[in-house]
């Protein structure tokens, strides 16, 4: 036996205890010289797709139907505004119509009937159909938000989106020959144009919503509360709606 050896390492022992290192960490030595195991990551948490939105979109694209997209507005609670309103404005007119117009938002006569455009704004529309020889049966209406905002304000962003798979559900399930978009608020949005109202209107566009092989000629025209405001502008108002005749005449 080497006793230089041991009493080496015996004078080691000392001076570690006497340094502090008195006690073992691990039962077996370490090999500081191999590779080292991979630092465990934490899992990335499950984002879950529940949202309003997701479940507005899910909703819409299970409609088969008009009459089914009308009960899943009706029932979807995911957007404010329908807290605040006292009916569900969805649509008026003959669903098979070969012409459609989006308007932006009820406001207190279409809450309280939930018919949309039936106002001062909507009797005016009346009349502009019935210059182009149409009534509201021969056409059919509804509006890019579903339910009045409070104040009859402009819909936010976010409301707006949380109809819109609604609306481009609508209309795909109504497959009009022509698209006209009823104020500045529903052509940008449905045109995904930054452009305001004076520039788009009098335009023919390609609208296609998800779930659509062919576009839809689509046209924006002035509100008719804006004329109403803006009597001068009618006769721009009355050129649009000849183009949609003819538009509609020679398809």
């Amino acid at each position: 036996m080497n006793t230089a050896g041991a009493g080496d390492a015996l004078a080691a022992l000392r001076w570690l205890a006497d340094s502090g290192a008195d006690e073992a960490i691990e039962a077996a030595p370490r090999d500081r010289f191999a590779t080292p195991e991979p630092t465990p990551t934490p899992s990335t948490p499950t984002i879950h797709a529940d949202t309003p939105l997701a479940q507005a979109t899910a909703a819409a694209q299970a409609c088969q139907s008009i009459a089914e997209l009308a009960e899943a507005v009706a029932g979807f609670d995911g957007c404010a505004l329908k807290r605040t309103a006292k009916n569900t404005v969805f649509a008026d007119g003959d669903p098979e119509a070969d012409l459609m117009l989006i308007g932006e938002a009820p406001g207190a006569d279409e809450d309280r009937t939930g018919v949309p455009f039936v106002g001062a704004a909507g009797r005016l529309l009346d009349r502009m159909l019935a210059a182009i020889g149409r009534d509201r049966s021969s056409a059919y209406i509804t509006n890019i938000v579903f339910w009045r905002p409070p104040g009859n304000r402009n819909p936010t962003p976010e409301e707006i989106a949380l109809c819109l798979p609604f609306v481009e559900r609508h209309v795909a399930l109504a497959n009009p020959r022509a698209l006209a978009f009823v104020g500045g608020v529903a052509a940008k949005t449905l045109l995904e144009r930054s452009e305001g109202i004076t520039r788009l209107r009098g335009r023919w566009f390609n609208y296609a919503p998800a779930g659509m092989a062919q576009p839809i000629p689509a046209i924006a025209l002035y509100h008719p509360a804006y004329l109403l405001r803006q009597p001068a502008r009618k006769k721009e108002a009355w050129h649009d709606l000849l183009a949609i005749q003819a538009r509609l005449e020679n398809a």
